[in-house]
């Protein structure tokens, strides 16, 4: 059974740690869209940092990622969960850029 979507907040708001504010909210296709914001950080516009990644498979996994970049950079006092997580984020990120890198040098863009 699929967890419900407030289920899913609640889960992505503990692992995200005291400083994430998590919304998940359904697009047009019916897939979950993840934010996660943060209550420190202001940016332009007076706003709170935020990481906003669409669903599929790797919504959750997209935005928890950026969250996790986003605590070790900026605040890397805070504890929290998902940083438990952070070699396996770094892992996806370099991945994630070598393809990218293979796609922009000519190399086959449908890998």
């Amino acid at each position: 059974m699929t967890a419900s979507r407030s289920a899913r907040e609640r889960k992505a708001a503990a692992d995200g740690g005291p400083l994430a504010r998590v919304k998940i909210d359904v697009d047009a296709d019916q897939q979950f869209v993840y934010k996660i914001s943060c209550s420190a950080c202001v940016v332009k516009g007076g706003r709170n940092w935020s990481a906003y990644r669409a669903g599929g498979d790797n919504g959750y996994l997209a935005a928890m990622d950026r969250w996790i970049f986003h605590l070790t950079e900026k605040h890397p006092d805070v504890e929290a969960p998902c940083l438990a997580y952070l070699p396996e984020a770094q892992q996806r990120l370099h991945e994630r850029r070598e393809q990218q890198g293979s796609g922009a040098a000519g190399g086959d863009p449908s890998a």
